[in-house]
């Protein structure tokens, strides 16, 4: 038994918990006064220990609101099992963009996150896996060169151990303060999901509130299996673009992931409360099925 090994696991499950928990806004003492949160569809409140104990899913009307990264993971990992990948990856100005690196610090300092994507390993029923989750609090998960770089790591890092990659994608789509070197990453990301794939890799796409623009438009769009939240707005431009372009007012509904569901391009739209049960179905019956060589 290697108990340097163990105290390592432990103390990393122990940090990520932490985490998660300042992510989902429960780390504060149990005497702090009641914080009230209102749903951003149907303007109720509630306190936001009873939107924590809803996974943040609106309790009078199921609105999903977007969640961090952390807690995310640590709503779909097997306890124990998270392992973070590539840490040292953080966002960089590459153009010299004025203003550019006090914003970064800024959201560094606000959210704890050193770019707007966390990549892990662990285990989702039982079954290794590699999950990104994009988090839209930093810079609405826009993706700049880091991300870029920290999503297409994640995709060879599942091919050369021959896992299955799961990405959670919310993105308002490239950063603007990096310019061509943003929107290089549109296919630099698809060109390793391409050679994933190739290699037989599973690759589920998880689309969350909101995926638009380049995201949309590279490595979220590439999914075998593609999942998204209930009402998340999936689309290249937005609605409000779409419509002073055409000159025409949109159907009701349109670029919601139920919209999109019935128009073919996503496969089923699950509930947050479904999503690791969901998720562990599909990574047994793709391991089964690889055991038996289908």
């Amino acid at each position: 038994m290697n108990v340097g090994k163990i105290f390592a696991a432990g103390s990393r499950e122990r940090v990520f918990q932490l985490k998660a928990k300042r992510d989902a806004g429960i780390d504060a003492p149990r005497w702090q006064a009641p914080q009230f949160l209102t749903c951003k569809k149907c303007e109720r409140r509630a306190t936001r220990q009873v939107w924590a104990q809803s996974l943040y899913v609106c309790p009078n009307c199921g609105h999903h609101q977007p969640i961090g990264g952390y807690y995310r993971l640590s709503l779909v990992l097997d306890h124990g099992t998270f392992k973070e990948l590539d840490t040292e990856i953080d966002a960089k100005d590459v153009l010299d963009f004025p203003g550019y690196p006090e914003k970064l610090e800024a959201q560094k300092t606000k959210t704890g996150l050193s770019e707007a994507v966390v990549t892990a390993t662990g285990k989702i029923g039982g079954v290794p896996a590699v999950v990104a989750v994009l988090d839209s609090r930093f810079f609405m998960a826009s993706m700049g060169t880091a991300v870029g770089e920290k999503i297409t790591r994640a995709v060879e890092y599942a091919g050369a151990k021959k896992l299955p990659l799961i990405i959670f994608s919310a993105s308002g789509g490239a950063r603007m303060q990096e310019g061509i070197f943003s929107l290089m990453q549109m296919a630099k990301t698809s060109a390793a999901i391409s050679r994933f794939s190739q290699r037989g890799g599973l690759y589920i796409s998880y689309l969350t509130h909101p995926t638009t623009g380049g995201v949309t438009a590279s490595f979220a769009s590439l999914g075998d299996i593609m999942l998204a939240e209930p009402g998340a707005l999936i689309g290249f431009a937005g609605p409000r673009v779409i419509e002073q372009t055409i000159g025409e007012k949109l159907p009701k509904g349109f670029q919601t992931s139920e919209f999109q569901m019935e128009h073919g391009f996503v496969d089923q739209v699950v509930p947050r409360s479904e999503m690791k049960r969901t998720l562990a179905l599909l990574l047994q019956l793709h391991t089964q099925g690889r055991k038996h060589g289908a």
